[in-house]
């Protein structure tokens, strides 16, 4: 390694979600650093084009591999898959998640805390938050092992603020068929803080950092109306884009941040300060 804390050459990172928006952007920032990158998904195809694309940018070290979060064999067989292949895993970084999306009108895949089922709840939940368990065990237990690791868990400004129900809203529409973010979504990320003082504190003597980040809303072509409302609560005058994060996932997945862990980093523009 050289004297530059971010560089984690050498080192094995896997990213759960790791085909979704933000997850090949996680991704990206690990490889930039040095880092041997498997972007792991439920979606063969879709996690074996993404790391193509990435080693195509960033030299060829990034790898498509499956993953069900919510199966523990699954969870096991992906560990064994990145040892096989690179030989070692010391990095975690935990975003797979079930989040519904803007859309036209409104957000979709949810309903309101009235009528929402419990088939719902118990699903979203098992991929948010008992997936991110699930990996923690398999790959923090893997850490604590053999000298230690990182585990970054990614959440949300919505660990820390309640959703602004009001952003959502459809103009004409009756008040219960209004659209909303889903309970679900909150409970999980803020779970997922939980969780990380936990895992903090339990293996902190083998050398297992693990912290949150909690980005804000970022842009990927939601409609007009939604962005300007949402933009309004933003200090910063604008949604994220969705590579602002790089820079915080080298941090936390470095030894720049070799004293760091159990806290969660919001980066939010400033929306949840006011």
């Amino acid at each position: 390694m050289s004297g530059d804390p971010f560089d984690i050459t050498g080192r094995v990172a896997v990213v759960t979600g790791g085909a979704g928006l933000l997850g090949v952007e996680h991704g990206a920032a690990l490889l930039a650093s040095g880092a041997t990158v498997f972007l792991a998904d439920l979606r063969a195809d879709a996690a074996s084009d993404a790391a193509r694309a990435l080693s195509k940018a960033h030299g060829g070290r990034a790898h498509g591999v499956v993953l069900d979060v919510t199966a523990p064999d699954s969870v096991r067989q992906c560990l064994a898959e990145v040892l096989r292949i690179a030989g070692r895993a010391d990095i975690l970084v935990n975003n797979a998640a079930i989040d519904p999306k803007v859309r036209g009108e409104g957000v979709v895949e949810t309903s309101r805390l009235e009528h929402f089922s419990l088939a719902e709840w118990d699903h979203q939940v098992r991929v948010g938050l008992t997936g991110a368990f699930l990996c923690a065990q398999a790959f923090g237990s893997h850490f604590a092992a053999h000298g230690g690791g990182v585990i970054l868990n990614i959440a949300s400004d919505l660990s820390v603020i309640a959703p602004d129900q009001r952003l959502y809203r459809v103009d004409g529409r009756d008040e219960q068929r209004q659209p909303v973010k889903p309970v679900t979504y909150s409970v999980i990320k803020t779970g997922l803080i939980g969780l990380t003082r936990y895992l903090a504190g339990y293996w902190a003597a083998q050398g297992v950092r693990v912290n949150a980040l909690s980005p804000g809303g970022v842009y990927a072509g939601q409609p007009e109306g939604f962005v300007r409302r949402l933009t309004e609560l933003i200090p910063a005058g604008r949604m994220a884009e969705p590579h602002e994060y790089r820079g915080a996932v080298r941090f936390l997945c470095s030894d720049a941040s070799r004293y760091l862990t159990g806290q969660n980093i919001v980066m939010d523009g400033g929306r949840s300060v006011l």
